[in-house]
């Protein structure tokens, strides 16, 4: 069983749309996808630095950009979705879920880049009300770790199984868990600008709910599973009720593993900029083969993978 997944915010790094950018077709392409956005994504995916590419409004984009950008190109056809490579479930982290909310079928292109400008402008306007940010807490108890950051006053809002919860609340409740650490556990500053899947975000969800009420949505063609419990989502609506109500909520995906594990899953494909969700799998689902997609010099193995552990009739029936 192969898994398709897309990382969130945080992968992207300055220049990493580059190398796919010289692809027949691609500026083409992603020309496309930034008219949707309303954005130069083109800009920010190849000269914009570090902290251009930081910024919400930018980043939340780009990288459901270089999603759909870095699967069309397993196939090679300009119109591709999950199932014409043989997954058995999509997946995304945080804004990623809209990258899968595509291949699913679930939402065409220009309506998720559109969804996913408005999501990342709401998310920044919310972030700006009050100075706040995310850490990564590495080892400790994980229920030990969510007491303690709830005794701070913090949320565990990325939950991500194999020893990492990140943390996210005000920049005075980070100064205060970066001096008073869980037990046995590192904490380590995220380089992001907002205390995102928090209250802190609940601003944007009114925005996203009117939003949401435009798009055009249709029924999954593929297992969707969904990072508000782990859980596979069969109804098209219930997908992006869920992607409305996740800004504001907690990401849970150490239980989108679980599932992962209980489908049987024997390898995962990370879509570019890969290599934070492989990087989890590898701790938490011991014996999957993994793949990060970060460059147009992955794609022969990301096909090999995909001809060893895709299913066919996956692909049938969802046609």
């Amino acid at each position: 069983m192969l898994v398709l997944v897309a990382p969130g915010q945080g992968a992207q790094s300055p220049g990493f749309l580059a190398p796919w950018l010289e692809l027949p077709g691609a500026a083409d392409r992603l020309a496309g996808l930034s008219g949707a956005a309303g954005l130069d994504l083109a800009h920010f995916g190849t000269k914009a630095d570090a902290d251009e590419i930081r910024d919400t409004k930018v980043a939340q984009p780009l990288l459901v950009a270089a999603g759909l950008l870095s699967a069309a190109e397993l196939t090679g056809t300009p119109d591709t979705g999950a199932s014409e490579i043989n997954a058995a479930a999509v997946a995304g982290h945080s804004v990623g879920e809209i990258t899968a909310a595509v291949w699913a079928g679930v939402l065409s292109e220009p309506d998720a880049m559109a969804f996913v400008a408005a999501r990342g402008q709401a998310m920044a306007d919310a972030a700006a009300v009050t100075e706040t940010g995310m850490s990564a807490v590495l080892g400790g108890d994980p229920d030990e770790v969510v007491a303690h950051l709830a005794a701070l006053g913090l949320t565990a809002a990325n939950i991500n199984g194999a020893g990492q919860i990140v943390a996210a609340g005000t920049v005075a409740q980070l100064a205060a868990l970066a001096e008073d650490k869980p037990a046995k556990a590192r904490v380590i500053p995220l380089k992001v600008a907002g205390a995102f899947h928090t209250a802190h975000m609940a601003p944007a969800v009114a925005t996203l709910e009117e939003r949401a009420a435009a798009l055009a949505v249709r029924d999954p063609k593929l297992p969707y599973v969904s990072n508000a419990d782990g859980q596979t989502v069969s109804d098209g609506s219930s997908v992006v009720r869920r992607l409305v109500a996740q800004v504001s909520n907690p990401v849970r995906w150490d239980l989108c593993m679980e599932t992962f594990k209980d489908r049987g899953v024997t390898a995962i494909i990370e879509v570019s900029p890969g290599g934070t969700l492989v990087g989890l799998a590898k701790r938490a689902l011991p014996g999957v083969r993994t793949l990060a997609l970060k460059t147009p010099d992955d794609l022969d193995a990301a096909r090999a993978l995909i001809a060893e552990h895709g299913d066919p009739a996956v692909a049938a029936a969802a046609e």
